[in-house]
């Protein structure tokens, strides 16, 4: 059969041949970028690396991936995509400004202790919250929607910024939901248990419970009353995994929710959607 001959016979025989499609070579991003929010993608098939700015994002094995902006995150950032074929693929990013909740407070800011027996607790604690969040485990959460890990009403924003007489403290690094001693925490998302300091509280976080969802992003509970869980541990969302309670530095019980990806500290609020009503 000549070359002519084979190039017109499927024409002849009413034989549609579709060309293969071709892999995408976008990078998805779904989500709003703003600062102290979360944004999921799908970078292209053949991603062999990914970056957002100089931070590394890793990539399932079905092109999906995490990130996430800090509180006080520049306007603008760039993701990175190295592909098999030596190409790279540049996507810049705009993270709208948040206007902060500023907090005025008719008192003095507690004094920071700096005795030496005070740091000789503190350090230790510091160590074991550092090493918990270099951690990294096989956990899914990261691709759920989370749901609030208790219900009520939020007492505390993240990202606020509390005034003590005229004096600027740290800004809030996470959700404080008022409750009562007892009342059941769950866990939002899958994940697994990073750290559980149930026997002994530590002096600022009281008993804190560390999860964490995988692919740098974790969270943190204070104030525990009680932790049902160890590290190790497999959770799921829903499960209990502690109560609401006052330990630590608490002027009263509640749940203090904080969440990072990698060193961002990200809003819950924007996570886990508004508090459902109600309840």
């Amino acid at each position: 059969m000549n070359r002519l001959a084979f190039i017109l016979l499927p024409a002849v025989l009413g034989i549609t041949i579709a060309a293969a499609p071709p892999l995408s070579d976008e990078l998805r991003l779904t989500g709003t970028m703003t600062q102290g929010g979360v944004v999921t993608g799908t970078a292209p098939a053949d991603t062999v690396s990914l970056r957002l700015g100089e931070e590394v994002v890793p990539v399932d094995a079905e092109g999906r991936f995490l990130i996430a902006f800090d509180r006080d995150a520049a306007p603008a950032a760039r993701l990175t995509a190295a592909l098999a074929n030596g190409r790279t693929i540049e996507k810049s990013l705009t993270i709208a400004p948040r206007p902060w909740r500023i907090e005025r407070i008719n008192a003095p800011m507690r004094p920071t202790k700096s005795t030496e027996a005070f740091l000789a607790l503190r350090k230790p604690e510091l160590a074991q919250i550092a090493a918990a969040r270099r951690l990294k485990t096989d956990a899914k959460g990261w691709r759920q929607r989370f749901i609030w890990p208790a219900m009520g009403r939020i007492s505390g924003l993240f990202g606020s910024q509390r005034v003590y007489q005229g004096q600027p403290g740290a800004y809030h690094g996470g959700v404080d939901v008022a409750g009562a001693t007892g009342t059941p925490v769950v866990a939002p998302a899958d994940g697994v248990v990073i750290l559980a300091a149930a026997v002994k509280p530590f002096t600022l976080e009281g008993h804190l419970l560390m999860i964490d969802h995988g692919h740098g992003l974790n969270s943190a509970f204070l104030h525990l009353s009680r932790i049902d869980v160890k590290p190790g541990d497999t959770v799921t969302q829903g499960q209990r995994i502690g109560a609401i309670g006052a330990t630590g530095r608490a002027t009263g019980p509640h749940l203090h929710w904080g969440m990072k990806w990698n060193d961002a500290r990200i809003d819950p609020l924007l996570v886990a959607g508004p508090m459902p009503q109600g309840r």
